[in-house]
């Protein structure tokens, strides 16, 4: 099987990385638009190959789409990264002529290829990669926005913070969109090896753990200068696994929603099943009433970046 990433930035090079080293596919092909970046990367990739002791095949290419023929999954990481007091917002005007050629000639050499959207702002740039994709006769569940793995995984960090339990014994989602103001921790549904978090911590501290963890991103990106890359690189390998292995897992995942969690047309982040064929089925939980009432505030929101893409040109 075969995988592409599209950007060789941090996170696509770490993405590619993870791949290769677990050995999910046979082929990796990392494209960037940059000259020899993702030729370089590839090579260097590749010389670790003796010492993780992999045999994954990793090929650079400066944009040529040739080389990422026949893909399974494609990973799409194209776009500026935000930078220090940068809102995902802003992202949009640079970014969507970005992906939207990305996804064009992605499918134009792999139309049956799943997508995997990591460029930012991820719910506005997964709605936008699904317009085009069904324009080519893509069905829905074949595009997927990465953000809840991500969010989810930042989330259970700051659990374990907070309890000093083990992460890997730490369960919680993080649903809606893929931002700052507009992603929601399920605090109350989270847990500790089937235990409610709740019967360790208060309300305020759980509240502190729901805050720091919808500014986790722009946090890093105050310390780093750049967006982080090992946590989204890792993440969006967890979603091509769970995909290419057809693991039947449930991640949170931006999903087109019609009718779901009382949305229609618009892509969020939701519990879903990851299997061979994309996303296979919604899980609908039962949120509280002021659960439900965050994320139409969160589906208001991504609403008013999608409708940025109207005004442009592209």
């Amino acid at each position: 099987m075969k995988v592409t990433v599209v950007g060789a930035g941090a996170v696509g090079a770490t993405t590619a990385d993870n791949i290769a080293r677990k050995q999910i596919v046979d082929e990796v092909v990392l494209l960037d638009i940059k000259q020899g970046v993702a030729e370089g990367k590839a090579m260097d990739l590749m010389q670790t190959a003796s010492l993780e002791g992999f045999d994954t095949r990793i090929i650079g290419s400066t944009n040529d789409y040739t080389k990422t023929a026949k893909s399974d999954v494609v990973v799409i990481t194209s776009g500026l990264p935000r930078k220090p007091g940068m809102t995902r917002e802003e992202l949009i005007g640079i970014n969507a002529g970005i992906v939207k050629g990305v996804v064009t000639q992605i499918l134009e050499q792999s139309p049956k290829a799943i997508l995997l959207i990591v460029s930012n702002p991820m719910d506005t740039m997964t709605y936008l990669a699904l317009q085009v994709a069904q324009s080519m006769g893509v069905n829905k569940k074949r595009v997927i926005g990465m953000g809840g793995a991500l969010d989810s995984s930042r989330f259970r960090y700051f659990l374990s913070q907070a309890t000093g339990f083990a992460q890997n014994d730490i369960h919680g989602q993080v649903i809606g969109g893929h931002g700052d103001t507009t992603m929601i921790p399920l605090t109350r549904l989270a847990t500790v090896n089937s235990i409610p978090v709740s019967r360790f911590l208060g309300k305020e501290e759980l509240a502190k753990v729901a805050a720091d963890t919808m500014v986790g991103g722009a946090t890093l990106t105050g310390l780093l200068g750049t967006s982080a890359w090992y946590a989204p690189g890792i993440a969006a390998c967890s979603v091509v696994e769970a995909i290419v292995r057809d693991e039947k897992r449930i991640i949170p995942s931006c999903v087109y929603l019609n009718g779901e969690y009382g949305q229609k047309d618009i892509c969020l982040g939701v519990p879903v099943v990851l299997g061979r064929n994309g996303w296979e089925k919604i899980i609908n939980l039962r949120l509280s009433q002021e659960e439900q009432a965050a994320f139409s505030k969160s589906a208001d929101a991504v609403r008013n970046m999608n409708s940025v893409l109207a005004t442009l040109s592209i």
